[in-house]
């Protein structure tokens, strides 16, 4: 998840770079809802595993 989050960042800077607003805007956005999906389900599995272990 954090990988396909660095592909889109990557996308819309050098989009971003080569003036192609719309594009860039829309990488940037795609790339800030798997982050945000991503430090989600890092807590989820980070609190479960707390929650088990002890």
């Amino acid at each position: 998840m954090l990988y396909w989050t660095l592909i889109f960042l990557v996308i819309a800077i050098v989009a971003g770079v080569l003036g192609f607003g719309g594009i860039a805007s829309a990488a940037s956005g795609i790339a800030k809802v798997l982050f945000v999906i991503f430090l989600v389900l890092f807590l989820v599995s980070l609190i479960a595993g707390r929650g088990f272990a002890g």
